[in-house]
């Protein structure tokens, strides 16, 4: 897996995460729930363990890196993200496909694709810069550190808001898997699938870096989300 990260910005940190931050992440996650209808957030201290134990089991396997979203101003903890979906191109295409770790030592691999997800922010973290800014993070590290040529981020077809998130960092619509999975509501859904590839990268980095520089310029009720 590839090595655990500090990313740090001017106005976020990202953190490995770690049982540490159970208590902060349930208080981040019980500020206001009414944005999290189509964004699996948990509710409570039992279900923050859960979470972040399911987060670390599949770093640990291999399949994740999760950070904890902490606010520079304060150090206050604000929510979760995590690369997923680590991906290793190595030899001939094997059919059918099943999931391939790293050959070598797992502890230096580095993927070639990976995908950006799981986010969350409280809600008075949305709408402040702060997820622009950790998707910079992320994507800065990932695309120049890893040397990656695709990252993926995907979204419930009707999380409208969350489509637009995705949309403004650059990534491309891929298109839309019809009746993918069920959703939070028990509903099954479609799911919406972007990808920015490793070519476009110095573009989106252009625009983010701006955006970043200008700060946050629509009013914080419009709350964007990145959901899974």
């Amino acid at each position: 897996m590839p090595v655990p990260v500090f990313l740090c910005g001017r106005t976020v940190r990202l953190e490995p995460l770690t049982e540490r931050h159970i208590e902060a992440l349930a208080a981040a996650a019980a500020e206001d729930r009414s944005s999290y209808a189509f964004t699996p957030v948990p509710h409570g201290i039992e279900a923050t363990e859960r979470y972040v134990s399911d987060a670390l089991a599949a770093q640990a396997a291999g399949r994740a890196l999760p950070f904890a979203t902490v606010r520079t101003s304060d150090g206050l903890v604000v929510g979760s993200t995590r690369f997923t979906e680590l991906d290793y191109w190595q030899g001939p295409v094997i059919w059918p496909p099943a999931p391939r770790g790293p050959v070598g030592d797992p502890l230096t691999a580095i993927p070639d694709a990976t995908e950006i997800g799981a986010t969350w922010l409280s809600a008075r973290a949305q709408g402040t810069g702060i997820n622009t800014e950790a998707k910079l993070l992320m994507l800065r590290h990932a695309f120049e550190t890893w040397g990656v040529r695709r990252i993926s981020m995907r979204a419930d077809a009707r999380n409208v808001r969350s489509r637009a998130a995705i949309e403004r960092l650059g990534a491309v619509l891929d298109g839309v898997h019809r009746m993918h999975t069920r959703g939070l509501d028990g509903i099954v859904r479609s799911t919406a699938f972007y990808s920015i590839l490793d070519e476009e990268w110095p573009n989106v980095r252009s625009g983010l870096e701006q955006r970043v520089a200008i700060g946050p310029t629509h009013h914080v009720a419009a709350r964007p989300l990145i959901s899974a």
